[in-house]
């Protein structure tokens, strides 16, 4: 059964384990507003890059184990994300589906590639000449990623093309994600409310 989108792509989510406590909303047709608090600075830092860039409005709040690593937070974080992205889609019916963006930050060059296409896949190609920036492990921005890239049920790929500074790539590669979602989320003036699929779904 087919449903429609709702009729404004915002949708407010909330997660709640033993290791963390979520909650966020994310317009999809925003001005780039962040309201970001996860106990992680570089993380906040990068989410609100990840809004402006993306033209997203994120509202988020989390409360996590972080007195064991930033592992659980980050990874949750990221599958709220996804989650609130996918609701907010609805059946994607108009979207362009396809985005892609290459994006410099100083010596740093990342792509990044998005197919909205309800089947969740992460190709992630960067490498980090630090462990840790800003605090966080440098590991988990890929575990991010992969945790968004999932719950939105999106095909994603992100590939460092040049960069030898750990926070540049990073947030090259945010941004690179901000621009290609930002992208593939539009409104087609041209698609007439179809669903951009020769199978007539995007569900999987």
């Amino acid at each position: 059964m087919e449903h429609a989108p709702p009729a404004l792509r915002r949708v407010s989510l909330h997660r709640s384990t033993s290791e963390t406590d979520i909650s966020a909303t994310v317009d999809l047709d925003g001005t780039g507003q962040a309201d970001i608090a996860t106990g992680i600075g570089f993380l906040d830092h990068m989410l609100t890059a990840l809004a402006r860039h993306g033209m997203l409005d994120i509202t988020l709040r989390a409360k996590g184990d972080l007195h064991i690593d930033f592992h659980h937070t980050t990874e949750d974080v990221g599958i709220v994300l996804g989650q609130c992205v996918r609701a907010a889609l609805g059946d994607k019916r108009g979207i362009r589906r396809f985005g892609q963006a290459l994006v410099p930050m100083d010596e740093a060059l990342v792509e990044a590639a998005i197919d909205i296409s309800g089947r969740p896949f992460l190709a992630f190609a960067a490498t980090f000449p630090r462990d840790k920036v800003g605090g966080m492990d440098s590991e988990l921005f890929e575990e991010f990623f992969r945790a968004f890239a999932t719950n939105a049920a999106i095909t994603l790929h992100v590939t460092q093309k040049a960069g030898t500074n750990t926070h540049h790539i990073a947030e090259a590669c945010f941004k690179a994600l901000a621009r290609a979602l930002r992208m593939a989320v539009e409104p087609d003036p041209r698609a007439a409310g179809a669903i951009p699929s020769t199978k007539g779904s995007l569900s999987g």
